[in-house]
């Protein structure tokens, strides 16, 4: 089990350990390349798989899955109404997780190419109620953030991608091929600019990391229970679950904190600290999951 687990998070730590070196010796503005990654390769990449993966009702019960995931924590975090603890800074990192630059490498290096479709649909899941309900919660121009939200081309490519597959419309191969070519140059920048950000960890904000941690396991691993026991899911996805409940904050969850000035250095110290932890937290959670 250990050489398994060593194999599969090695190509993912190490490309990590690249971007962290990257940002510490050339100080590489990731802003645009990162603006890049999400206008064209992360879209080419939801494209390729959403338009070729299998979308019927037997994806349902991984919808339903991926529902629980992200809104059982915030259901959970209503709690921290009777604390000092803001629910708006607190909520969408315990819900919105690093289902992207994390969990799809991390599910195709697990699971083989067998698995990207399913990765990307959560991704895909994760990203538009990410957008919606944060736009919603922290925003005092909701429908607005949310119209301008739903213009972004990771929302068009998933869209389209959809709409070819549910009626039937043959993509162009050559139009495909270059859609999937692009799209293999998005998860490497997405480590790479991952392992930049840790770069930025400061030790001021151990504890609310450390704090939001731990919450975000256990919120997630009741959203686990509660997937386990009402959704069947097949022996893979039911593996990909465990993962996609318990992953650390998404770096957009600090984006929409900046934007909309809820706590934004609280929030970084959440999404910083908690991938940072990931290099403890992923080998326990994959060795949970490759066991069931």
């Amino acid at each position: 089990m250990f050489e398994q687990v060593t194999s599969i998070l090695f190509p993912v730590f190490t490309l990590v350990v690249i971007g962290f070196g990257v940002g510490k010796t050339l100080k590489t503005d990731f802003v645009p390349i990162n603006r890049l990654n999400m206008d064209v390769f992360l879209p080419a990449l939801i494209f390729s798989s959403l338009v070729s993966m299998p979308v019927d009702l037997n994806q349902l019960p991984l919808l339903l899955a991926a529902l629980i995931a992200l809104l059982v924590p915030g259901l959970i975090m209503t709690l921290s109404y009777f604390t000092s603890a803001s629910y708006k800074t607190w909520a969408p990192a315990q819900m919105f997780r690093n289902s992207g630059n994390l969990a799809i490498p991390l599910f195709g290096y697990t699971f083989g190419d067998s698995a990207t479709g399913s990765a990307v649909l959560l991704f895909v899941v994760s990203t538009i109620l990410h957008i919606i309900i944060a736009s919603l919660l922290l925003s005092n121009n909701g429908a607005g953030s949310i119209k301008h939200a739903l213009k972004s081309p990771v929302f068009i490519a998933a869209i389209g991608a959809l709409t070819c597959n549910f009626s039937g419309i043959s993509v162009w191969e050559p139009l495909y091929e270059s859609t999937q070519l692009l799209g293999q140059a998005s998860i490497p920048i997405m480590l790479i600019s991952l392992g930049s950000q840790m770069t930025k960890v400061q030790r001021s904000g151990l504890r609310i990391g450390v704090i939001s941690s731990v919450v975000s396991l256990l919120t997630g691993a009741v959203a686990f229970g509660l997937i386990y026991l009402l959704i069947p899911l097949p022996t893979q996805q039911l593996q990909m679950m465990v993962l996609f409940t318990m992953l650390p904050p998404a770096v957009m969850n600090y984006l929409f904190a900046e934007r909309y000035q809820t706590e934004p250095h609280k929030v970084a110290s959440m999404v910083l600290f908690g991938n940072a932890f990931s290099i403890i937290t992923l080998p326990l959670l994959l060795s949970l999951a490759l066991s069931i």
